[in-house]
């Protein structure tokens, strides 16, 4: 098990536990932002349930039918859970406004703002992890899920002043009132996650920063290397794909080409291990001599790169 399936199923199992305390405390109490809060983390346990399977279904090398792997089985998870996600904060929407008509009773106890301050510690603790351990694999599906445990910390904080406010006044309406906007909360992270999986679906191009990163390693290559066009990238999951055409003289050997060629993959690897790049050789249309005082594309280096 690597880093990303241990802290998709860290997340799974702390989420778990809170989910069961909340959902019995807030049912207990009456409180519709901790029941709606206990909602938040049960789907937050189907999140990092789905996330675990599909990084680890995303880590299978390629198969007869699927040549590029199956990175973006963590875009599919991401959008299947930001879909649900924003279903079930509609729910603690329309629970609150039915239980303001109704003029629900709520019974705090002590165990309401305990719960609730474990759970702020506990998502604190889990959107580091995950955080951390996303930036560090570039996983698309851990960055989804450590944006929704940083969203519960708004959650859980508005849950917590919606118990004092409505302990120490008597007034319900303020904790439907912050159950509403726990929902909002909610519906906004999960926009957020669905926008990110839908962009890995479509075949968005790489980051600004990756890409001149990628750009500054082959302008920097020295002669007979003679420039570069056609770029194109994408994104899938967790891993970036790309393609793009070099220019050698036209002088040069096939072998010698193939092995500059090689050294420039190396190279490229060492600084984006996450890139996957193909490489197609072309010769310089440029019919000057075989020498690097005689180079055209040397003297006018600005020009020698095009995406």
């Amino acid at each position: 098990m690597n880093s990303k399936q241990r802290a998709a199923l860290f997340a799974a199992a702390s989420a778990s536990l809170l989910a069961a305390g909340k959902f019995v405390v807030g049912l207990y109490s009456g409180s519709l932002a901790v029941v709606s809060s206990g909602l938040d983390s049960l789907f937050d346990v189907f999140m990092s349930a789905m996330n675990f399977l599909a990084i680890r279904k995303a880590g299978q090398p390629p198969d007869e039918t699927h040549d590029y792997g199956h990175a973006k089985a963590e875009n599919l998870a991401a959008v299947a859970q930001s879909l649900v996600i924003i279903f079930s904060a509609l729910i603690i929407l329309y629970k609150a406004g039915e239980k303001y008509w109704t003029q629900a009773i709520i019974r705090y106890s002590s165990l309401d703002l305990g719960i609730m301050g474990l759970s702020l510690i506990f998502s604190l603790v889990i959107s580091t992890v995950l955080r951390r351990i996303g930036r560090k694999t570039d996983s698309t599906a851990l960055k989804a899920d450590a944006l929704h445990y940083t969203s519960d910390l708004y959650s859980n904080s508005a849950a917590i002043i919606a118990i004092l406010l409505t302990y120490y006044t008597g007034i319900t309406a303020f904790d439907l009132f912050f159950a509403a906007i726990i929902g909002m909360i909610i519906i906004l992270s999960a926009l957020s996650i669905l926008k990110k999986g839908c962009l890995g679906l479509m075949d968005t191009r790489i980051p600004k920063v990756t890409e001149n990163t990628l750009m500054e390693i082959l302008k920097q290559q020295p002669y007979p290397f003679a420039g570069f066009h056609k770029l194109r990238t994408r994104i899938s999951g967790s891993r970036i794909f790309g393609d793009l055409h070099v220019l050698f003289c036209r002088k040069l050997k096939i072998e010698e080409a193939h092995d500059r060629t090689s050294r420039l993959e190396s190279e490229i690897h060492d600084q984006l291990p996450a890139l996957d790049l193909v490489i197609h050789i072309e010769p310089c249309e440029e019919p000057c001599g075989e020498a690097e005082e005689n180079c055209r594309i040397k003297r006018s280096r600005p020009a020698a790169g095009s995406v």
